[in-house]
């Protein structure tokens, strides 16, 4: 491993003692959302609620209770699944998105609501910060993505160019957004001030979550099983690992439709060049990103039984979480009857350098 641990500062640390925070039923564990040494998780019920806890003990904080269907009018909260989580940088403000297109933004500190959007005509499927900013980005099912002014709690635009479902978002620094657009096998940048995007092709099937590395380069999954490294001045993959979650990853790996796995979640250690991206193989998988964006080098296969749902690295690198369900996020295609139903933390240890 000594040649793939160049440019590495993170190493898995404990495996073993990975902590869960679970709940009993049939439901799975989505979305995920960490600030600081806190970590806010949504449970998949009838009816939706959410739970912020304490990463270092996996206590539980607070609860924002969940409504019935159709009192959207009197009760303060969600009344359908919560389908993403976000958080401004500042820690003003805590936003969740709905099944049933609303925007709930809340005040983290109380888990009181502040504020409802209303717009979106389909679900909401991720809601992202632009880092140092009160802007707001959603997206929606609707095929579209709208910004929001927080200091104003206003409605600011709404980009349309997607033909299908938008599934995942992400955002930095820039006024720029990146999507992922599902079935139309597309992701996006949203050059926002230059009324312009940037439209990039390469995976076969539905690309279902990206991440942004850095400000040049993202990451995406795609329901084919292939993992993706983009660069933004190029619309094809830098490079692109077919069967990502087969037992050899790579281009040559032969495995049917049924081996080739789901990639359901990906994340990035931004402004490094380690990433990591979940299925439901049993294992979470980390990755090296090679010299100039070029190449993905597997790194290590952590046990995890179950689908992972969300992925998300701690700030410092100190952590990485995943939110493990029985069952795909979107859907009942299968059912992992052994598995938990929980919130996995996997410690992270820095390596210094050499």
């Amino acid at each position: 491993m000594a040649g793939q641990d160049r440019g590495i500062r993170h190493a898995v640390d404990g495996l073993g003692r990975r902590n869960r925070v679970e709940k009993d039923g049939p439901t799975f564990v989505f979305p995920l959302l960490l600030f600081c040494r806190f970590f806010f998780f949504r449970v998949y019920i009838n009816s939706g609620f959410a739970l912020l806890g304490e990463v270092s003990t996996g206590k539980k904080l607070f609860v924002i209770r969940g409504g019935k269907k159709g009192t959207e009018e009197t009760h303060k909260g969600p009344t359908d699944h919560v389908l993403c989580l976000a958080m401004s940088s500042d820690g003003r403000f805590l936003v969740s998105g709905c099944m049933n297109k609303l925007i709930h933004v809340w005040n983290p500190t109380t888990c009181e609501l502040v504020h409802t959007f209303k717009g979106h005509r389909g679900p909401v499927s991720g809601v992202t910060f632009r880092k140092g900013s009160s802007q707001l980005f959603s997206a929606s099912h609707d095929r579209s993505v709208k910004i929001w002014n927080m200091d104003e709690m206003a409605y600011v635009e709404t980009l349309f160019g997607h033909q299908d479902d938008v599934t995942s978002i992400d955002a930095m620094n820039r006024e720029r957004a990146l999507t992922s657009g599902g079935r139309d096998g597309s992701a996006r940048i949203w050059k926002v001030i230059e009324e312009s995007q940037l439209i990039f092709h390469g995976h076969t099937g539905s690309i279902d979550c990206v991440r942004l590395i850095n400000e040049e380069h993202f990451l995406s999954g795609s329901d084919d099983g292939s993992l993706a490294l983009w660069g933004v001045m190029k619309k094809k993959p830098l490079k692109l690992v077919k069967n990502a979650h087969a037992e050899s990853p790579g281009n040559g790996c032969q495995v049917t439709t049924d081996e080739a796995k789901w990639i359901s979640a990906v994340a990035a250690l931004q402004n490094t060049d380690l990433v990591a991206s979940g299925s439901r193989d049993g294992s979470l998988r980390l990755w090296q990103c090679g010299e100039d964006f070029k190449s993905l080098t597997p790194l290590f296969k952590i046990p995890l039984l179950g689908v992972v749902n969300d992925l998300h690295f701690a700030s410092d690198g100190s952590f990485l979480v995943a939110g493990v369900g029985q069952e795909h996020k979107l859907g009942r295609w299968w059912r992992l009857k052994e598995a938990k139903n929980c919130v996995c933390i996997v410690p992270l240890a820095k390596r210094t350098s050499r």
